[in-house]
């Protein structure tokens, strides 16, 4: 066990408490303001969406986003904080309703590889080398409206103008199998470790996986992490929480199943998760019901939750827990694991 871990999350996971069914509960926090709270949660780095760094960019010259990046950057190091990866947020802007990279519009499509490449951009300044997609929209709410065939070599094809134009950048495809679409063309880890080898640069192109992305799925989130481990291709992590296949629910980590958090846990350390800078990355939400002045105890509880398992796993009788693997004694295994998680 020799994992190394420092830990991430973005502005938008201390929010209003704004969620599918209903309006925003908590008073807004300017991302100054945010930020001077990072070191006080135990957190070392900063997630960005492109627009989290460089508000309104759709409206600013090149030049003006690079510049206004550098400014965030400064800002960054004066609070003690790195960036840990830019993502294009191309789900909210109107023109993308049908999709990005994958609109039947090809004015859509266009516009979409335009706002990736001032996404490279702004990681540069940033001082990342890593992109995060979320291919939020890159799916169909009816089979008929699109040629999977064709939308998947458009996303390979936006994947290349990027890889292409920086080749310091590195990309890391964040799988979802459904929300906002209904069905996503690239919902697993499997699909985008597959759809990384058919880029210019498949050395480049790796994943991001969110535990509760991995539960909508049907799937144990450690199992996709050890999937994209075997393949050297877990760049980062998304870790939360999730009741069930509804909605996206970011809860706090370990919130649900503590057992689940706890193999996610295991099998990071186990594989020396980190050794190459990755960071640990929290994408929790606060509870809609919590009142302002608590509303940032999701987070700390989130890294609280990670390090204690941490310490219950590295602290399990490993020669014992072989013997009994060795012995096919599975029960005796899961009651161990059990008591441990129980403090017993």
């Amino acid at each position: 066990m020799a994992g190394t871990f420092r830990f991430s999350f973005g502005p938008w996971n201390i929010h209003e408490g704004a969620d599918p069914f209903g309006p925003p509960v908590r008073q807004s926090i300017p991302f100054n303001q945010k930020l001077a709270q990072y070191r006080d949660l135990g957190f070392d780095g900063v997630q960005f969406h492109d627009d989290d760094a460089v508000p309104e960019l759709d409206r600013l010259s090149p030049a003006q986003v690079v510049e206004q990046a550098r400014a965030v950057r400064r800002t960054l190091e004066d609070h003690g904080l790195a960036a840990e990866f830019v993502a294009p947020r191309l789900w909210e802007d109107p023109r993308t309703i049908d999709g990005a990279y994958t609109a039947n519009d090809p004015a859509v499509r266009a516009y979409a590889r335009e706002r990736s490449q001032l996404a490279l951009d702004i990681a540069d300044a940033l001082g990342t080398d890593l992109v995060v997609l979320w291919l939020a929209r890159e799916g169909t709410y009816i089979r008929e409206a699109k040629d999977s065939r064709v939308a998947v070599g458009r996303i390979v094809e936006a994947m290349n103008d990027m890889l292409n134009a920086n080749p310091g950048i590195r990309l890391a495809i964040e799988p979802k199998p459904n929300e906002p679409m209904d069905q996503a063309y690239i919902p697993t880890t499997g699909h985008a470790v597959a759809i990384g080898a058919q880029t210019v640069a498949p050395d480049r192109v790796g994943v991001n996986i969110e535990s509760a992305h991995a539960v909508l799925a049907g799937l144990d989130p450690s199992d996709e992490m050890g999937f994209a481990l075997a393949c050297g291709k877990l760049w980062t992590v998304h870790l939360n929480d999730q009741n069930g296949l509804k909605f996206d629910q970011d809860k706090t980590f370990g919130s649900v199943d503590l057992r689940r958090a706890f193999n996610q846990v295991r099998l990071l350390d186990a594989h020396d998760y980190g050794a190459n800078g990755e960071w640990v990355g929290l994408d929790v939400k606060a509870m809609r019901s919590q009142k302002d002045a608590t509303a940032t105890r999701h987070l700390s509880n989130s890294r609280e939750i990670f390090l204690t398992l941490l310490d219950i796993s590295r602290n399990l009788p490993a020669s014992q827990m072989d013997e009994l693997i060795a012995q096919r004694d599975y029960e005796t295994l899961d009651r161990m694991v059990m008591m441990a998680l129980l403090g017993r």
